[in-house]
C-alpha cells in the first residue's frame, strides 16, 4: 500500500508565515475537498464569515473570532461571505518538532481540541491583529532562520492565548465516561481510518469490548462506530477523487481496500453514484 496516497497534506515551506487576507483567494483553495493540516495555524477573523469543518465537526467563524488550527487535524472550508479580513501565523511542522512541550501548551492544545474557535472582545481582537502585523513586520526585518526567534514569536502567542482558552477549558472530571470514551475512539479514528475499519481494533486500543464502544458511541453521537469510521474513509476518497488525478484502484489501495471492485461497491452504497461518477461530476460535495 502506498501511504502517499492520502488525504492532501498542507505545511508550511518555512518556519513561520504570516500575514493578512483581505479576500477569499486562498480560503477558497480549501473549499473544494478537506486536507490534513501537518502545520499549526492561529486565525483571527476581523471581518467576514466563514463556515469550516475541523475533524468532521462544523464551526462558524465570525467577526472577533480567533480559530486554531491544530497539527494533524482534517481542515474544510465550506463557506465564505462578507468582505473577508483574516490576520494569520502559521508555524510548521518541522519547526514544531523543535518546541519543549511544556504543561501549559499541553492544556492549550486538548482546550483548543474540544473549542477550535472563541469569541473575543474587539479590544482584545485588535490587541491580537497588531501581534500578527508585528510578526509580518519581525519576518521581514531578521532572519527567521534563527530559531530562537521563531521559538520567541510562538510562545509569546500561546502564552497570550492560553487565558482566552482557558476560559473554554473542558474539565475531564465532569465528561461522562461514555463522553470520554467517544473523544478517544473520534482521534483514534483520524489516526487510524487508512489502514482499520474494524470495531475490534478500536475497542482493544481503548481496553473495552467491542459490544461496550459501540453502546457508548451510539448514545453520544447518535451514529454507530461503523458509520463514524465509513464517514471518514468516504470524506478522503471524496478528496482524492476531486484533488488529484490517481487511478481508482490506487486511490483504493491507499485506503486498505482489498479490490478496487469492492471499493467501488463501497463508496457507491454510501454516496449513491460510482467514483468514477463522483470524479466526473461537477458537483463539490
Amino acid at each position: 500500500m502506498n501511504m502517499e496516497n492520502e488525504l492532501p497534506k498542507i505545511d508550511l515551506p518555512e518556519d513561520v508565515l504570516s500575514g493578512v487576507l483581505n479576500d477569499s483567494t486562498i480560503l477558497d483553495m480549501y473549499m473544494n475537498f478537506p486536507c490534513r493540516i501537518k502545520a499549526e495555524i492561529f486565525v483571527l477573523c476581523k471581518k467576514g464569515s466563514i463556515d469550516a469543518s475541523i475533524n468532521l465537526v462544523d464551526y462558524h467563524v465570525e467577526d472577533n473570532s480567533f480559530l486554531i488550527v491544530l497539527p494533524g487535524s482534517i481542515l474544510q472550508v465550506k463557506k465564505i461571505e462578507g468582505e473577508v479580513e483574516v490576520y494569520f501565523a502559521g508555524f510548521s511542522s518541522d519547526f514544531l518538532k523543535s518546541v519543549t512541550p511544556m504543561k501549559s501548551l499541553l492544556d492549550l492544545s486538548y482546550s483548543v481540541r474540544h473549542n477550535p474557535v472563541v469569541s473575543i472582545k474587539p479590544e482584545i481582537a485588535d490587541l491580537t491583529e497588531e501581534y500578527f502585523r508585528l510578526a509580518a513586520k519581525t519576518k521581514e526585518s531578521f532572519p527567521l532562520n534563527d530559531r530562537n526567534i521563531t521559538r520567541h514569536l510562538y510562545y509569546s502567542l500561546v502564552y497570550a492565548l492560553i487565558p482566552l482558552y482557558g476560559k473554554h477549558k473542558v474539565d475531564l472530571e465532569v465528561l461522562s465516561t461514555a463522553e470520554r470514551i467517544t473523544q478517544e475512539f473520534g482521534q483514534l479514528v483520524l489516526d487510524h481510518y487508512t489502514k482499520e475499519k474494524n470495531v475490534a481494533f478500536y475497542a482493544t486500543k481503548l481496553s473495552i469490548t467491542p459490544a461496550y464502544l459501540s453502546t457508548v458511541v451510539k448514545q453520544v453521537t447518535g451514529k454507530t462506530c461503523i458509520e463514524i469510521i465509513s464517514n471518514m474513509i468516504i470524506m478522503d476518497a471524496k478528496a482524492q477523487l476531486k484533488s488529484t488525478n490517481l487511478p481508482v484502484y490506487q486511490i483504493a489501495d491507499a485506503l486498505n481496500f482489498d479490490n478496487v471492485s469492492f471499493f467501488g461497491k463501497f463508496f457507491k452504497r454510501h454516496v449513491g453514484i460510482s467514483p468514477i461518477e463522483f470524479r466526473n461530476s461537477r458537483e463539490e460535495e
